[in-house]
């Protein structure tokens, strides 16, 4: 079985576009960050620059699992309803930032995360019925998503 060739360019767009999108709300909400060191926090919360690291690293696999399910060979009925899922999760976690930092409606915020999390079960799904490799891409990032809505949902409860 031959391997497919990487196209790079490709490759690069998919990965950049995560990235774009998380750096914007970053940018958003940066100011406003700088209160999540105030707050009481659950057991097991991280320090505040393990955050972007995390959040790097699963853009960079967001993007290369939407850069699998590109080059696949479904359908094309199957890659839409994979993007369309994918863009919703990416919408969700565009704004959770912005309402747990800029609006610091803590609660709110929580209820974003569990959308969050639902669009991510719903992209998963799709894109393991295209690409399992693309779908496990994915865990890291549903998992971490779960941790933070237990950080979310702990800073609700101490706050």
């Amino acid at each position: 079985m031959k391997a497919k060739k990487i196209d790079w360019k490709k490759l690069l767009l998919h990965i950049a576009l995560p990235l774009s999108i998380g750096g914007l709300s970053a940018l958003l909400s940066s100011s406003d960050m700088k209160k999540y060191a105030d707050l009481n926090q659950p057991p097991l919360a991280p320090p505040g620059f393990f955050f972007p690291i995390v959040w790097t690293v699963l853009y960079i696999l967001m993007g290369i699992s939407t850069y699998l399910i590109s080059k696949s060979s479904a359908t094309t009925p199957q890659k839409d309803a994979a993007y369309r899922s994918y863009g919703l999760q990416l919408f969700f976690n565009f704004i959770w930032p912005l309402i747990f930092f800029k609006t610091g409606a803590v609660l709110a915020a929580f209820i974003c995360l569990i959308l969050l999390i639902a669009a991510i079960l719903k992209m998963l799904q799709l894109f393991h019925a295209i690409s399992s490799i693309a779908a496990n891409l994915q865990i890291p990032y549903l998992c971490w998503c779960l941790f933070a809505a237990y950080l979310n949902f702990g800073i609700y409860l101490l706050n």
